[in-house]
């Protein structure tokens, strides 16, 4: 017989024992031709899992597509709770700076996939960095010179 309370309480043969939730990070870096998920504990300091959508497709161009990300989300997913993880807060960068400032394609289906695999989702940030004044681009004072 067992009853779950609200206080995350497990009453099982009238003794009771309490869950411990232990909590992580999600880094997703979503650019427009890969999907980088990794997740850390909650000091950021050590690497549970990590996998990238290239991993998870043998063609480069299909990188930054949504389903191979979504693949390496639930991986990843499924490595940090099989390592004791209950729920992720989750940051999304892009590669931000004089490049693009939108997350890529695989950002939203890895986020959804990390909820389907079971973990609780804290709060969701994004992370890029944005260039406050001007950024030089590379290539020099006349530009690349084909």
């Amino acid at each position: 017989m067992e009853v779950l309370l609200q206080s995350k309480l497990r009453m099982v043969c009238g003794m009771v024992e309490r869950r411990e939730e232990k909590w992580g990070i999600a880094n997703i870096l979503a650019t427009e031709n890969n999907t980088i998920i990794t997740i850390t504990d909650i000091t950021g300091g050590e690497t549970i899992s990590r996998f990238s959508s290239g991993m998870m497709t043998d063609k480069d161009r299909e990188g930054g597509m949504p389903f191979p990300a979504m693949l390496a989300a639930r991986k990843a997913a499924e490595d940090a709770l099989s390592k004791g993880l209950t729920g992720v807060h989750i940051r999304i960068r892009a590669r931000g700076s004089q490049y693009s400032k939108a997350p890529g394609m695989g950002a939203q289906p890895s986020i959804r996939s990390l909820a389907r695999a079971g973990l609780k989702i804290g709060m969701i940030e994004d992370v890029t960095p944005i260039v406050h004044g001007t950024l030089r681009p590379k290539g020099g004072r006349r530009g690349r010179r084909v």
